[in-house]
């Protein structure tokens, strides 16, 4: 496993990192157990979860498998969807119980997807004060959030950091091949992450399989090329123990492109990504659980 630093922290964090939602797919919920495991035995200790994955699932199963020592192999992170400080910080504690453990590593705000979602989380009784509390009582370490509608909405939501003299920790967005052409947030995103010492977290390296359907990427390019951006972790969706393998497998093979080799696998992404055909969580609200489920944002 590749070791790098998460932003201007000390921390040092798996360049891949296992992604929440995909433990709770499996059917047996011992098989989401194992692949935490294995994935932290291994050395992948970035660990990414939400509150409402999987109406909890999710996290429920993270939490048995971080028993018996396995708490201290990981660095934890998980979401919130609350935009009020009472649904937040009950969400917050919500989650340490199903994870239990007494502190998440990394809080991140969910779904930053909307222009207003930035001064919702500002506001006066807003989300950001249920985590400077919870921050306070040491029950969250850093702090984030994420999105993966369009990079505008990122952008107003530094700028409204800056605007508090508020400064986030991490920074959660889609980066793919698609990505590089399409609303990007590669390309408007990360470089001002970067400059302000945020650090930076790809995810839908492969879209949660859309990439692939467009048939000319392998799922070895899509990781090489999310670990070729200047991320602080790549996550990635493992279901089973063969992805968590083609997982290790990217980061044992990997060996950053080279701009020539970037330019060249662009190229082939260019013509199908002109639409945002094959990033639907950009383009439709599928993804969006908080569209479908607004009770949970308060």
């Amino acid at each position: 496993m590749i070791y790098r630093k998460l932003g201007t922290t000390a921390e040092k964090v798996s360049a891949i990192g296992l992604g929440g939602y995909h433990i709770g797919t499996p059917k047996d919920a011992g098989e989401g157990i194992r692949i935490v495991r294995s994935a932290l035995d291994r050395g992948m200790n970035f660990l990414d979860n939400c509150w409402d994955y999987h109406d909890g699932e999710s996290e429920i199963r993270m939490g048995r498998a971080l028993r018996d020592g396995y708490r201290q192999k990981a660095f934890l992170m998980t979401k919130f969807d609350g935009r009020t400080k009472e649904a937040a910080a009950a969400q917050i504690d919500e989650s340490l119980r199903r994870l239990q453990t007494d502190h998440i590593d990394l809080i991140q705000y969910h779904e930053n997807i909307r222009l207003e979602d930035p001064d919702r989380f500002f506001a006066q009784g807003g989300a950001l004060e249920a985590v400077l509390e919870a921050k306070k009582a040491g029950k969250v370490r850093y702090v984030g959030f994420t999105g993966h509608k369009d990079p505008l909405v990122h952008l107003r939501m530094l700028d409204e950091a800056a605007q508090h003299k508020f400064h986030f920790d991490a920074c959660q967005m889609p980066l793919n091949v698609m990505d590089a052409h399409f609303r990007s947030f590669g390309h408007h995103v990360v470089p001002r992450l970067v400059k302000e010492g945020i650090a930076v977290l790809g995810m839908k390296s492969m879209g949660d399989g859309n990439v692939l359907k467009s048939g000319v990427v392998t799922p070895m390019e899509c990781l090489h090329y999310a670990l070729s951006l200047p991320t602080s972790v790549v996550i990635n969706g493992c279901e089973s123990m063969e992805r968590l393998g083609q997982a290790f497998q990217a980061a044992e093979t990997f060996k950053p492109m080279t701009e020539q080799e970037m330019t060249k696998l662009l190229a082939k992404t260019a013509q199908p990504a002109e639409t945002g055909m094959f990033e639907p969580f950009k383009t439709t609200a599928q993804f969006d659980g908080t569209a479908h489920n607004p009770q949970w944002m308060g």
